[in-house]
């Protein structure tokens, strides 16, 4: 099975092919979770503080705040309902249930509606790190350009072995807070070009969603009016 590393950028889209093997789930019901975190996040008033700390501490730079979020995709059909113009009649949607899969890393600016995205097998520290190290050198994050990055508060977020980039800090959400998440606005406009379509193999599938994502790229008023909720407006970041 092929995997790949894909960035996209608004001048450049590349791809890199390895091997690899899907990995194992664990369904046993015997099994138990640990418990979830008893971390507070950053709620609105805990972000406005962080802001507010960074652009004191750091008066001669250009902050910005920005949100990332990871979407699963895979051969499972994503169904819609669609509108018809006799009722009685009958619509059948292809159904072709295969669960390979792999993720997409969406980072979206929602004051301008500038999107960044990464493709990638899986999701663990190592392939967060790179697109960290990745999406602050493509943005030129450092001493004068500071981000803010909210995203939850998934294990390969806060694992201590994450490496942060100089200029970039990660503000985490509360836990089940998927509301509080303007890129979660992204992933049903990025499935509206895959829904009650099948797709033979998972290269078949990324090529479509490669195009989708430059065609996201252009629509930077659309999504920054679906991303930026009233009370981020107040950030002007």
């Amino acid at each position: 099975m092929s995997t790949w590393i894909v960035r996209f950028t608004a001048n450049e889209v590349g791809r890199f092919l390895n091997r690899w093997s899907s990995p194992s789930r664990c369904l046993d019901p015997n099994i138990s979770t640990p418990p979830p975190k008893k971390s507070s996040g950053c709620g609105k008033k805990n972000l406005h503080a962080q802001l507010t700390e960074i652009k004191a501490a750091h008066p001669d730079a250009d902050v910005q705040l920005w949100a990332m979020d990871e979407h699963r995709l895979g051969l499972h059909p994503i169904l819609r309902r669609v509108w018809v113009d006799n009722w009685f009649g009958l619509l059948s949607a292809p159904v072709h249930c295969r669960y390979d899969w792999f993720w997409l890393y969406g980072f979206v600016h929602p004051r301008s509606g500038q999107t960044y995205w990464w493709l990638l097998p899986r999701v663990n520290i190592d392939l967060f790190n790179r697109a960290l190290a990745d999406f602050a050198e493509h943005f030129g994050i450092g001493p004068k350009h500071h981000v803010v990055l909210v995203m939850d508060q998934a294990g390969w977020h806060t694992s201590d072995q994450v490496v942060v980039p100089e200029g970039l800090h990660l503000a985490f959400l509360p836990p089940y807070s998927p509301h509080m998440q303007p890129a979660e606005r992204l992933w049903p406009i990025l499935n509206e070009a895959l829904a009650n379509r099948v797709f033979e193999t998972l290269d078949d599938l990324l090529e479509r969603v490669e195009q989708r994502c430059v065609q996201l790229l252009n629509l930077t008023d659309f999504i920054s009016g679906l991303t930026q909720f009233h009370w981020w407006r107040a950030f002007q970041c």
